[in-house]
Formats: C-alpha cells, structure tokens, sequence
C-alpha cells in the first residue's frame, strides 16, 4: 500500500502542476477546445504506473509478478493519483480559473478515467512475469 501511495502522489502531484504550468503558458484547460501539447499529459500516468508498478515487482514481490496483481497495485496508484489530481482540480477551478466551466473540467476527468485505465492494462500486462495457466 505504501508503494501505491507514493507513486499515486507522484502522478497527482504532477497532473497538478502539468494543470497551473499550462495556466501559466497561456492556456485555460477548461476551455471546450484542447491544445496540442495538451496530449503530453498522458506521459505523466504512463510513467508514474511504470515506474510505480515496475518498483512493486523488484521490491514487495521479488521480481515475480502475475498481471492481475500488477493490475490491481495499478489501479490503487491511480486511486491516489486520482485523488490528489482532482483536489488540484478543484483548486484550479475556484480560486485560478473562477467561471461556469465544470463541465469541461469534468469530461477531462472522464477522459483522463480511460486514459488511467488503459495505461493500467498496458503496464501490467507489460510487466507481469508469471504466467498462470488456466485448466
């Protein structure tokens, strides 16, 4: 648990500051139309769940993984990451970008849901290192 707190920080932590970095380049994130460089922000769960769930395998699991457990340590990172990333969100919402504007806040939570979601598939089935054999 305290592996996927850490590193759920560390992606909350970073969505964060990806959000009031891209304020300050200019740009209001909640706005309906959606940058280019705003597709960077994918790299920011995509390396936190490899580096998190690749951490989890070397240090709690001695280097032998099966994919729902790496699956499962995934999703518990992107519940912390989650949370701290919506508190930042919310935070930009009312004190930095002030306006009606939580349906466009929203459907980038969703999006970033789906994102979280397939990064995890992606990464344990990237790490998994046991192989179970159904009968």
């Amino acid at each position: 648990m305290k592996n996927a707190l850490i590193w759920g920080l560390i992606i909350g932590v970073l969505s964060g500051l990806w959000l009031f970095t891209m304020h300050l380049m200019g740009y209001d994130a909640l706005d309906e139309n959606t940058a280019p460089y705003e597709y960077l922000s994918v790299l920011i769960p995509v390396a936190g769940l490899y580096f998190g769930i690749k951490n989890y395998r070397s240090s709690e699991c001695n280097g032998k993984m099966g994919f729902l457990e790496a699956l499962m340590q995934s999703f518990k990172i992107l519940l912390f990451g989650g949370i701290v990333a919506v508190f930042w969100g919310i935070l930009y919402i009312n004190y930095i970008s002030e306006g009606n504007n939580f349906s466009a806040f929203s459907g980038r939570l969703f999006a970033a849901l789906l994102v979280g979601l397939l990064c995890a598939l992606g990464v344990s089935l990237l790490l998994a290192t046991k192989s179970n054999k159904v009968d």
